[in-house]
């Protein structure tokens, strides 16, 4: 099977050659249950072409797939105007949820070049990321892309939408923010929090 080893992290290409080693099927049906061993449903990470992230997730969610992007809102200015833009909050990455043996179907969507693994492995994003980027874009929260943070104070949150969220807490122009950080994608998001909500780990 194809694979490119950046660091510790590899990851699966969009290759014909594993479409033979993934097994057969029709275009975004599942493999025969034959095939198809039972399995549990957990998030990953697909790496996706530049400026592709909406279009995958329509493809994947069209396809019946349940598929996140995270967006946050950007203001764009040009001379004679200004507009605000959904922006993916990870460039270049979508999550999707589904059992292993079903992710043929999103390496042949167009626009999706690989899953991340690690080690050579696919590897799944703990729940509670995705739970936490989930309920902070329900409640509406402000998120921000951060650069990717793993030293600092530590907290949970304690009430509010990201409870139950772990992160390192920062301070931004005399605001409380957390950032969570999917180790996963190295990369990490900055949300406005208040800061009798977190506790100390």
């Amino acid at each position: 099977m194809a694979e490119l080893q950046l660091g510790a992290e590899a990851v699966l290409e969009n290759t014909p050659s594993n479409y033979e080693a993934l097994g057969s099927g029709v275009h975004g049906e599942p493999l025969a249950s034959a095939e198809k061993p039972l399995s549990v449903q957990r998030w990953y990470a697909v790496s996706v072409r530049p400026r592709h992230e909406k279009l995958v997730a329509s493809r994947l969610k069209y396809e019946g797939l349940l598929c996140f992007l995270p967006v946050y809102r950007s203001v764009r200015r040009w001379k004679d105007r200004r507009k605000e833009l959904d922006m993916a909050l990870f460039p270049g990455y979508v999550f999707v949820n589904l059992s292993p043996p079903d992710r043929l179907g999103v390496l042949r969507a167009p626009g999706v070049l690989r899953f991340v693994t690690f080690q050579g492995q696919l590897a799944a994003v703990p729940d509670s990321d995705i739970r936490a980027l989930e309920s902070s874009m329900s409640a509406g929260l402000r998120a921000q892309p951060h650069p990717y943070l793993t030293h600092g104070r530590k907290v949970r949150v304690k009430r509010g939408p990201l409870v139950g969220a772990e992160g390192i807490v920062v301070r931004r122009k005399e605001r409380f923010r957390l950032v969570l950080s999917i180790d996963l994608i190295m990369r990490s998001v900055m949300l406005e929090v208040d800061e009798a909500d977190v506790e100390p780990l």
